[in-house]
């Protein structure tokens, strides 16, 4: 199903995504760095279990921002899909007065008024043009 009456909403909520996604890999520049001991084999024979220190991100911490970067990463290749089918949707549209109106109000982000004044309609005529329109969909 089309989400043409939720692409401003989508669009928005995309700036949200990018702007929080931003923050979230800031914090994980951020993550100290702390030594931690791992296990591993000689390299020569006989293998012989040794223990080696290396610095590694906090776990926890690190763990957590990344776990939170999958899901706002997830959330903004759905809101990405979302947008595409909307412009698709209206792109396919047949050239004239209703496809005009749709990408002023859906794409461009005007208002059904704006887009009424713009196009010599009154608003009404604009929201039936649009209702109508959406039902062909």
């Amino acid at each position: 199903m089309i989400s043409i009456n939720k692409h401003k909403q989508n669009k928005r909520e995309l700036d949200m995504v990018n702007r929080q996604l931003d923050r979230l890999y800031a914090q994980l520049e951020a993550v100290p760095e702390i030594s931690g001991k791992v296990t591993r084999s000689s390299t020569d024979f006989p293998y012989i279990e040794e223990h080696v220190t290396v610095r590694m991100d906090e776990p926890k911490a690190a763990t957590a921002i990344r776990d939170r970067i999958r899901k706002k990463e997830k959330r903004q290749k759905e809101l990405l899909a979302e947008i595409k089918s909307t412009e698709e949707a209206v792109a396919s549209l047949p050239d004239g007065i209703e496809k005009q109106i749709m990408d002023m109000v859906y794409l461009e982000g005007l208002s059904q008024s704006d887009a009424a004044e713009l196009m010599g309609y009154t608003q009404a005529r604009v929201s039936q043009i649009i209702r109508n329109t959406l039902k062909d969909l």
